[in-house]
């Protein structure tokens, strides 16, 4: 009864509420992505003016390839923060900032070809089937990578939070409480109010963070043309071009993309769950897929992140009941609209470390948490001799290798660097498929299914 209850409530069709109700529950899907979605170039040196024109064009990418069908949004994706700091560091071991403008292309090129594996699994999952093509990536394998992610980025949250603590403190208070008490949308984006919080202390308490912040705003236009000629993957061919760095990039980042990819999966069965269909198999992962890859790859040309289907759009769709994908792409023009104002984008890149600090740290662990719901949820059964030494070799090489030094491998004139996440995905995979005893099937266990997700909420309470 309930659930025919639910079902009366729910809308497929925006145009019967409305055009003043429907650009309030676009807005509500722009507010749920946003504080995720600028926190990503923020911690990467990306431009925040990009990030929100290409998650505006890459989610409208997404609508076409899978025939306007799933009322998904794509954001700036966690997962690649660690592929982003391996090539093209924000502070050395110090802690002290760098410039890496010019190693931030060469990382974007890397997540480029990751969009590319998202197009090859597709053809694989179209040919062979999802269970087939999972039994190579399961929770033994991504969800001590998703772990290693996380752990691998901590310190540089650490480095952040020490300039000011009590601006700190306050984002990760916020973002907990929000977390655990919230109700509607406050619980679905707790990230943002974690920002805003800390942001509107530390303008309180730290004069010189006001006065860095009223300089750069102040400079800011009203209305200016998003920059898309900086940190793109193309500008790398030109003078000066480092093969070797390519190929470290390359092999660094794209196996990322395999845990992504599973997080992209675990999404869209979180979705059809919430909205009532099934988009796994109309229009279909492999379509699913390709929509994701593509608005990764076009991202990362342009000088933005890689993207990825968000979990607090998901929570909007449960909490408004407006299963409409059009209300998604009126979110998608809001966020390419707001891409157009500088001074927007100059208030986010003025965000102090504290801040940015205090916020990380509690996601940057929830990553790695959410690698742990992975294991829990799938009922890994580490019994089994094969399943520990998989996961105890993926994270002893991730989180040894990050500490320890890239592995360097010279190969002819070129030197391949291979970071702790590339070398434990690597093992971690190709122990999985040559060790015996293979018992995940995708499709068996709903709720583990849907574990991976590595935005600030899951999909499922």
């Amino acid at each position: 009864m309930a659930k025919d209850k639910a079902s009366m409530e729910a809308v497929y069709d925006v145009k019967t509420l409305g055009t003043g109700k429907t650009l309030v529950l676009g807005i509500q899907h722009l507010f749920a992505m946003f504080g995720a979605t600028v926190l990503v170039p923020a911690l990467t040196g990306l431009n925040v003016s990009t990030t929100l024109l290409f998650a505006g064009l890459g989610t409208l990418l997404f609508h076409l390839v899978t025939g306007r069908k799933v009322p998904a949004f794509l954001g700036s994706s966690f997962a690649f923060l660690g592929g982003y700091a391996a090539i093209a560091p924000m502070t050395d071991a110090a802690g002290n900032a760098l410039d890496n403008s010019t190693l931030l292309p060469y990382a974007c090129a890397g997540v480029a070809v990751a969009g590319l594996v998202y197009l090859v699994l597709a053809a694989m999952f179209k040919i062979f089937g999802a269970k087939k093509v999972m039994r190579f990536f399961p929770p033994i394998v991504t969800g001590p990578i998703i772990i290693c992610i996380g752990l691998s980025l901590s310190k540089s949250a650490i480095d952040n939070c020490s300039t000011n603590w009590l601006v700190a403190l306050v984002a990760i208070a916020v973002v907990v409480v929000c977390n655990i008490w919230g109700k509607g949308m406050v619980k679905i984006v707790p990230i943002l109010l974690g920002v805003v919080a800390s942001y509107l202390v530390a303008m309180v308490a730290d004069p010189a963070a006001r006065a860095t912040v009223a300089a750069t705003v102040g400079e800011a236009d009203w209305f200016g043309l998003p920059v898309i000629w900086e940190n793109t993957a193309l500008s790398i061919f030109g003078e000066g071009f480092d093969g070797g760095l390519l190929l470290t990039s390359i092999i660094t980042i794209a196996p990322i993309a395999l845990a992504t990819i599973v997080e992209h999966v675990g999404d869209m069965c979180a979705i059809s769950s919430t909205v009532g269909k099934n988009y796994v198999a109309d229009p279909g992962l492999h379509r699913t897929l390709v929509g994701d890859g593509l608005a990764t790859a076009l991202a990362s040309l342009f000088g933005a992140p890689a993207n990825t289907t968000y979990g607090e759009n998901t929570g909007v769709l449960a909490l408004s009941k407006v299963y409409d994908p059009k209300v998604v792409r009126l979110a998608a023009v809001f966020a390419i609209v707001l891409s157009f104002c500088p001074k927007f984008a100059a208030l986010i890149v003025a965000m102090p470390f504290a801040t940015m600090g205090g916020v990380s740290l509690v996601l940057y662990g929830m990553i790695s948490a959410v690698g742990v719901r992975n294991v829990v949820e799938n009922q890994v059964d580490f019994t089994k001799s094969r399943n520990v030494l998989i996961a105890a070799m993926i994270m002893g090489l991730a989180v040894g290798v990050t500490y320890g030094g890239n592995i360097q491998i010279p190969v002819g004139s070129v030197t391949i660097s291979l970071s702790g996440l590339a070398v434990g995905a690597l093992v971690g995979i190709l122990m999985n498929a040559i060790l015996p005893g293979k018992d995940y099937e995708f499709g068996v266990n709903e709720q583990g299914d849907t574990a991976v997700n590595f935005g600030s909420r899951a999909n499922k309470e």
